[in-house]
């Protein structure tokens, strides 16, 4: 994930972030290393764009990465089997019901070309008090009452940060991301999410990339405006959120 030879800035507990445009090009991204992932830290670091992403032999590793792939809730590309399975699944949806859980199966669930995983225990006892303090959202997948799909993020205003996903059957995280998507407004009260790096996955689901400085305004602007949206909320069948919020999938 990085050279060995790169000189980084060092950052302790409590220092501001250097300017993004710092950020190197090679590996793309990466601004600086150190301070801690406090509450208070992750805020600063995601109302500038910037997030922690490091192995645990490393020391925390901030990046914004230029160009960032973002998803407008709107443009989500449901395909058609996706949408034959979203008209027919018994599968239940919960908000904010399992986020220990949703980071856990994130963080253990084989990848590949991973051999390990970013989501540490340090990261996830970060992210665990980052959803107490009400920053961090998990969206649940349930067949039978099991866990079987779902992602957690981050929002601020209007803005979701996506974090990680996992599936532990076919479309299990494609349905917690169309939820989302299809939710933003009526639900959510979210107009834009940042899916980080760019991946061909993510860019079959509708994401585009989006220069730095330009991702940067639009957060500014839309970090700002006030959330309305409402979170937390029990189990219940898909069909019941469609006819509850009017939604055709």
């Amino acid at each position: 994930m990085i050279h060995d030879m790169v000189a980084l800035v060092w950052l302790d507990p409590g220092d501001p972030f250097p300017p993004t445009r710092h950020a190197l090009d090679d590996p793309d991204g990466l601004l600086c290393a150190g301070a801690d992932l406090s509450v208070d830290t992750l805020r600063r670091a995601y109302s500038k764009g910037i997030f922690p992403w490091y192995s645990d032999d490393q020391p925390i590793l901030w990046w914004t990465p230029s160009p960032r792939m973002v998803l407008q809730p709107g443009q989500f590309h449901t395909s058609r089997s996706l949408r034959k399975h979203l008209r027919k699944t018994d599968w239940h949806i919960s908000v904010d019901q399992h986020f220990e859980e949703v980071v856990t199966h994130c963080a253990n669930t084989p990848r590949a070309g991973q051999p390990g995983t970013w989501i540490t225990d340090e990261m996830q006892e970060a992210y665990l008090d980052f959803h107490q303090a009400g920053y961090a959202h998990s969206i649940e997948v349930l067949e039978d009452g099991k866990l079987v799909g779902g992602l957690y993020g981050v929002c601020l205003g209007q803005v979701f940060f996506g974090e990680s996903m996992f599936s532990h059957t076919d479309n299990a995280s494609k349905t917690a991301l169309w939820f989302l998507c299809a939710l933003a407004g009526a639900r959510f009260d979210i107009r834009l999410i940042d899916c980080q790096m760019q991946t061909s996955h993510l860019a079959m689901l509708g994401a585009r990339p989006m220069p730095r400085n330009t991702f940067e305004q639009q957060l500014d602007e839309l970090q700002r405006q006030p959330n309305h949206g409402e979170w937390a909320a029990p189990s219940q069948d898909l069909a019941s959120w469609l006819r509850q919020y009017r939604l055709e999938p």
